[in-house]
């Protein structure tokens, strides 16, 4: 069972987190919590326009919500807020066993698609994407 949850490549991608800490001046901050296993992300961003121009996270997660919030730092600087909830939604319908098409800059979320097995750990992997949609929702 493990085995078929924690892939090679997501445990990789555990090692991969970027923007970690804070930022000096954040429009925008979010918190989430997945509450079943306690892990949590404290997320902060800057827009220009539609455009994340800066973002800061502090991830405190089991290794599938490390996995998707390092996917989500590979990749979010530069996103439209559009992307940001496209992808968020995307993760959703992978991990409900329906089809998904991410934003290309997103498309690595894919190597999540064995935590549709497994509903436990759905929130804990979409921890970093709620937290981002949330701080991108504040702003409008």
């Amino acid at each position: 069972m493990i085995d078929d949850l924690y892939s090679r490549e997501i445990l990789r991608r555990t090692t991969q987190l970027q923007h970690v800490g804070h930022l000096a001046h954040p429009q925008a901050v979010a918190d989430k919590v997945a509450k079943l296993c306690g892990s949590t992300i404290h997320v902060e961003l800057n827009m220009e326009g539609n455009v994340v121009t800066d973002f800061a996270q502090q991830v405190q997660a089991c290794a599938l919500g490390q996995a998707s919030a390092a996917i989500l730092s590979q990749h979010v600087i530069g996103a439209t807020g559009d992307e940001v909830l496209a992808a968020r939604d995307a993760l959703r319908a992978l991990l409900k066993g329906e089809p998904a098409i991410f934003p290309e800059r997103f498309a690595d979320l894919q190597i999540l698609e064995s935590v549709k097995d497994f509903p436990a750990r759905h929130a804990s992997t979409l921890l970093a994407f709620e937290a981002t949609s949330a701080a991108i929702s504040s702003l409008k």
